[in-house]
């Protein structure tokens, strides 16, 4: 039997993930459609999505415990920390989900259960 886990999510993101968004969003667009992006995250509401449907539909690897961002995450939950939602943009080219803010947070939380909701917004 699995141990309750007591994940807690902001009610938002904080400023810094957008900032972080909007840089890893301008390697991979033009600037215009980055901050397009990031304007359209700030708007959005809050919505779950199950963490290994994430990351089925984001196409990436999954880091390990081992990683120190993810072990800090870890300790976050053991605490009781909330954690700040993620930022997910819908790639409907490529058909895939790019995490353009919060993949630690994301791999911690699959570490201790894939079924787990994880707090994002997506555009």
């Amino acid at each position: 039997m699995k141990n309750k886990i007591n994940l807690k999510w902001l009610p938002q993101p904080e400023e810094h993930d957008y900032m972080a968004a909007m840089s890893y969003l301008s390697l991979i667009y033009e600037l215009a459609q980055a901050k397009q992006f990031v304007e359209k995250l700030e708007k959005a509401i809050v919505v779950e999505f199950k963490s290994k449907d994430i990351f089925r539909a984001s196409s990436l690897s999954l880091l390990g415990i081992s990683n120190k961002r993810v072990k800090r995450d870890l300790k976050k939950i053991e605490k009781g920390i909330s954690l700040s939602p993620i930022l997910l943009v819908r790639d409907s080219i490529n058909g895939k989900v790019v995490i353009v803010d919060g993949y630690h947070r994301l791999c911690a939380v699959y570490a201790l259960d894939e079924d787990l909701m994880i707090a994002c917004k997506i555009v």
